[in-house]
């Protein structure tokens, strides 16, 4: 390379803290703080992908947790320009506005960040966001303990001075549990936002949605509105929708009863839908089935599902903490259409009479592979538009 086409490097320069992970069996990890100095609680959870944390920590799925990646090296490509924006005003390369985790936790926090695309270094951004990060710990015993134990609350610490463990345990017994939390005001937007200007239009249900969900209803030709998680259906047909998406997001679906009543009515009136993620469980209930908090969920890339309709074997990018019953489908308005490999949970349904399909994986990725981009073509047949995607 010559002078003046040199890939951008950049050193950490928010590290070297003191810091100290707490989980609520008692189990204390100690390792290097980095990013912000500060002490959060949360749902302590693991993520199994290789690449994709810009992606990862602005997913509002993740809105209440402390997560782990198991990747051992993280950040050494950093982190792209957080303003960069499409043609239609949607974040180029974050899935939301800001950080959605409470805290970072890594095996190896690379020292160097190098990559054409770089404008910061992780720890950076973590302390610009104010989000505390530790590294140095043993991310594979973590993993395996929530792997056996079940996800629990956790408490991370990160501070330029020594830290009180006994008082850290102590503040993380009397701390709200992520079951107990809400968080849909949080993460969904207040107002109604839209992009494009084409006469036919899906609306988004914001229930946490990720900005690459937008970007694929757009990819597919249409106007998109996105509105608040609590919107009615009212609301909803008042802009004449060719289709609606209930989008990805964080927490236990039962307690979006808004949007719970919405997505009845949805069914009621056979409006062509798409439920992703949170999405999918909210419909399923909707139908009649039920949901359950898994033990330790399923966070990363590589997630074989296979399709009921061909018996094809898809990888997917999933982020979900609980999911739909698979027991309790025979008596509800839906099928099987999609279940997972590895342990037979249910990864996507479709109605047996009305225009409703829903995925619990990330058809949209980001990160992740791009096996399943065909679920919004899916959508688009529902609203009419063209035949069954061949896939």
């Amino acid at each position: 390379l010559d002078e003046g086409s040199k890939i951008p490097t950049k050193k950490a320069k928010h590290v070297t803290k003191f810091g100290k992970l707490v989980l609520e069996d008692g189990t204390v990890f100690d390792g290097m703080g980095f990013g912000y100095s500060n002490v959060v609680f949360g749902e302590a959870v693991f993520n199994t992908g290789m690449v994709g944390y810009t992606e990862a920590l602005t997913d509002p799925s993740y809105s209440g947790q402390i997560l782990a990646l198991t990747y051992p090296l993280v950040g050494n490509y950093g982190v792209p320009d957080p303003s960069a924006k499409d043609k239609d005003g949607i974040l180029k390369y974050f899935e939301s506005e800001k950080i959605q985790v409470r805290g970072l936790v890594v095996h190896e926090l690379s020292m160097t960040a190098s990559h054409w695309n770089l404008s910061m270094t992780l720890d950076e951004w973590l302390y610009k966001e104010k989000i505390p990060g530790i590294t140095g710990i043993d991310t594979r015993a973590l993993t395996k303990k929530l792997r056996m134990s079940g996800v629990m609350m956790a408490a991370l610490a990160v501070s330029d001075k020594e830290i009180d463990e006994k008082d850290l345990k102590k503040k993380l017994t009397s701390t709200t549990s992520y079951v107990a939390e809400q968080f849909m005001d949080d993460v969904s937007t207040k107002e109604p936002r839209i992009y494009g200007n084409e006469p036919d239009v899906v609306v988004v249900i914001d229930t946490g949605v990720k900005n690459a969900i937008l970007r694929n209803i757009r990819r597919i030709g249409y106007k998109v509105i996105q509105l608040p998680w609590n919107s009615s259906i009212e609301k909803i047909l008042s802009y004449k929708p060719k289709g609606v998406v209930i989008s990805n997001g964080p927490g236990d679906p039962q307690k979006c009863t808004d949007t719970l009543r919405t997505a009845k009515s949805l069914l009621d009136k056979n409006i062509p839908t798409l439920g992703i993620c949170l999405g999918a469980q909210i419909l399923g209930l909707a139908g009649g089935s039920e949901t359950f908090k898994l033990k330790y969920g399923h966070r990363g890339q590589n997630k074989p599902c296979v399709n009921l309709d061909n018996n094809q074997v898809y990888v997917t990018s999933q982020n979900h903490g609980y999911g739909i019953d698979p027991d309790s489908l025979k008596k509800s308005e839906f099928k099987l259409w999609f279940s997972n490999a590895d342990d037979s949970t249910v990864e996507g349904i479709k109605h047996k009479e009305k225009k409703c399909i829903a995925v619990q994986f990330h058809p949209e990725a980001s990160p992740g592979p791009f096996d399943c981009m065909f679920v919004f073509e899916e959508l688009k047949r529902l609203m009419g538009e063209e035949k069954s995607a061949k896939r």
